[in-house]
């Protein structure tokens, strides 16, 4: 089974918020004095982090779930509940996260330590010693714990690396790689041999290193899905210089220049930006073929199993890798943060059925006890405030309609 995975589904859910205490003080002969129920804690975030360490996505293939901690009860004599800890979910640089729904683009982890806040954790509820007030002077509720958020990921590994190694099946990519670096792909003479990429460190001299992926072999029509398709064509999109390997020898019938016309045709249409990259054509195989043939290819051309020109064409990497990052200025990761709407808003689901929107409106009825009279009496001045009652009423709700806010139901009633 392979090690490389690079799609992958995860759910994230915050950790649960803590519940507010009902409690009182004990003043002497005084059976009920004052509230002093605390607060639950918050629970806690899930964050997704890029780390270099990590290679691929395959923690997340049996294992899709992950859960920030509960937050902890209010207790009497005002003692607050601890809040959740944070979960930190790390995943290998150049994670793309979507949504597993829509295919939105949440947030794109490129570098070591760039971090996305995945799922909030629920909000403690507060407890009754903060429901006191000139008009209600002994609280008998407190707030829930809000539960914490909880989502459907969509994860893709777009590999970081300074060259991308191009080529039909067979072309010798894995041969290079391995011969430049300690990267050991399987080898072998037949189409598509190798079936995940791999990234190889190339080291010249004490100064000079970067790093290099060999790409699974790309057939014609690859851009529309064929072959390995665009399953791999992703993971030239991140490398700074694309390195276009081309089989001098072409035992499968296919002559150097059409290699390179399909080649390019494909990663033109893939995404027609990648055409603009710097790039190296390399003819390989040159311990194969007649010398006629060598002095008629206009390109370098170079042996892996002898190491011809092996040299040459890491050199010419290296200096094509070296004028890549001087042109480029510091990128910030593209995280893309959409908070929840705080104001309230209303939407007709059918004839005589409203949902409210609204992380605020939500809260109010995720957090209250709504078998308590005391408590429903809250949420409705409440709702009240955030002015829901006039939404509704603007929207055309009438007496007997059916109204939800989360998993809250109720009758709207005019003269609420």
């Amino acid at each position: 089974m392979s090690g490389f995975v690079d799609e992958a589904q995860l759910n994230v859910t915050g950790g649960d918020g803590g519940a507010g205490c009902v409690a009182f003080r004990r003043e002497g002969p005084v059976a009920f004095g004052g509230p002093n129920g605390g607060d639950g804690g918050k629970g806690g975030d899930v964050w997704l982090v890029a780390d270099r360490n990590v290679a691929s996505l395959l923690a997340f293939r049996d294992h899709p779930h992950r859960r920030g901690e509960n937050g902890i009860h209010g207790k009497g004599k005002d003692l607050h509940g601890r809040r959740g800890e944070d979960l930190k979910v790390h995943v290998p640089e150049g994670t793309v996260i979507r949504d597993m729904y829509s295919g939105e683009i949440l947030a794109d982890l490129m570098n070591h330590g760039d971090q996305w806040l995945a799922a909030h954790g629920g909000r403690g509820g507060r407890g009754n010693a903060k429901f006191l007030n000139n008009k209600r002077r002994a609280p008998t509720f407190a707030e829930q714990g809000e539960h914490g958020e909880e989502r459907w990921l969509k994860l893709e590994l777009k590999l970081m690396a300074d060259v991308a190694l191009v080529g039909f099946p067979n072309a010798g990519k894995s041969t290079f790689i391995s011969t430049v670096s300690a990267a050991k792909p399987k080898i072998a003479n037949y189409p598509f041999t190798t079936l995940e990429p791999h990234l190889g460190v190339v080291r010249l001299g004490d100064e000079v290193e970067f790093v290099m992926a060999d790409i699974p072999g790309l057939i014609e029509g690859a851009s529309e899905g064929r072959g390995l398709g665009h399953q791999f064509l992703r993971h030239i999109e991140r490398a700074r210089v694309l390195c276009f390997l081309i089989d001098l020898v072409a035992l499968d019938g296919v002559e150097p220049d059409r290699q390179l016309e399909v080649l390019r045709q494909e990663v033109g249409r893939y995404q027609p930006e990648l055409l603009e990259r710097p790039s190296l054509i390399v003819g390989t195989k040159d311990d194969s073929v007649p010398p006629e043939v060598l002095e008629a290819w206009p390109h370098v051309h170079m042996s892996s199993i002898t190491t011809n020109n092996v040299r040459k064409v890491l050199n010419a990497l290296a200096e094509l890798v070296s004028r890549a990052r001087a042109e480029e200025v510091n990128q910030e990761s593209n995280i893309i943060m959409r908070p929840l709407p705080e104001n309230a808003w209303v939407e007709r689901t059918a004839d005589n059925e409203f949902r409210v929107h609204g992380r605020a409106a939500e809260r109010v009825v995720a957090l209250n006890d709504v078998t308590s009279p005391e408590a429903l009496n809250y949420i409705d001045d409440r709702l009240n405030k955030l002015g829901v009652n006039k939404l509704l009423s603007r929207a055309g709700a009438r007496d007997g309609d059916v109204v939800w806010i989360a998993q809250f139901s109720f009758e709207y009633h005019s003269d609420m």
